[in-house]
């Protein structure tokens, strides 16, 4: 397909309900997309483990997806044991994180990703995480370095910790908070934006035929990055500011209205049922 998309879609908030719910007006939509032609490649900041389930609900096992908010871009392949392929993993340091956000919020709990298992942690982590959750002493947390920290607090808001990102200065590293007390840090110049630009790459899209839908701020880099970028009706206002439109939200169908505007093999719209 000469004018094949290159789509990148974030899960939560975005292709799935905050419940976990993939509406199927969405999932259709979805389908008929990558049916024309197009390239849909999730963008998440779950990892791995937990972006699969996500993938095969959509039916899509070739191709790729970025993961942990860029620092992670696997291959999908359906004849690999694992059905996938880890194209990179960006590492970094944690230590100097770790030092600045100890004991700066009551209550917090810290995870690191271990790529292809699941997470370390700091205590029982407040919600559910993907794969073996271990938890470890503080010590070790630091011994190794990870593609992902994600910083969480069940009594704490969003706009609490974007103050406290503020305050305590997180530098050489990445960072985005989520639409809850969740903080998830990545190796500086990581993000979203910058492993879909080596995807797109790959593919040989070109620049002008890139579309990405978002709702939350670990979404802004890849919005600015692609042609058109979508915010859903749910994001933070400074999410759509950096939009160049916003679509309906989550719970409207929004990502359908976005997909069901796009070429289809012959240069029609794709349509709807």
């Amino acid at each position: 397909m000469r004018d094949a998309h290159l789509v990148a879609l974030d899960i939560d908030g975005t292709t799935i309900t905050h419940e976990g719910e993939l509406r199927e007006r969405v999932r259709l939509a979805v389908r008929r997309v990558a049916d024309a032609g197009h390239h849909v490649v999730i963008a998440t900041g779950r990892s791995v483990l937990g972006t699969l389930p996500i993938l095969t609900e959509l039916g899509l096992d070739q191709g790729y997806a970025v993961c942990s908010n860029g620092a992670v871009t696997i291959a999908l392949d359906p004849e690999h044991p694992s059905g996938y392929e880890v194209l990179e993993a960006v590492t970094f340091d944690p230590g100097p994180a770790l030092e600045l956000l100890r004991g700066a919020w009551p209550d917090a709990v810290v995870a690191v990703e271990d790529l292809g298992v699941g997470f370390k942690v700091s205590a029982p982590f407040p919600d559910p995480l993907e794969g073996v959750v271990t938890v470890v002493p503080w010590e070790e947390l630091l011994a190794d370095p990870v593609t992902r920290v994600t910083f969480r607090s069940p009594t704490g808001t969003s706009e609490d910790f974007t103050k406290l990102a503020e305050r305590i200065g997180l530098h050489g590293v990445n960072y985005a908070v989520g639409f809850s007390a969740w903080l998830d840090i990545n190796p500086e110049g990581v993000s979203k934006g910058s492993a879909l630009e080596l995807v797109r790459r790959r593919l040989g899209v070109q620049p002008m035929h890139t579309l990405a839908v978002g709702d939350q701020r670990n979404d802004v880099e890849m919005l600015r990055w692609a042609a058109r970028g979508v915010a859903m009706g749910n994001a933070p206002e400074e999410v759509k500011a950096v939009a160049d439109e916003v679509t309906e939200d989550v719970y409207a169908d929004g990502l359908a209205l976005v997909l069901d505007s796009l070429p289809g093999r012959r240069g029609r719209e794709v349509a709807a049922p």
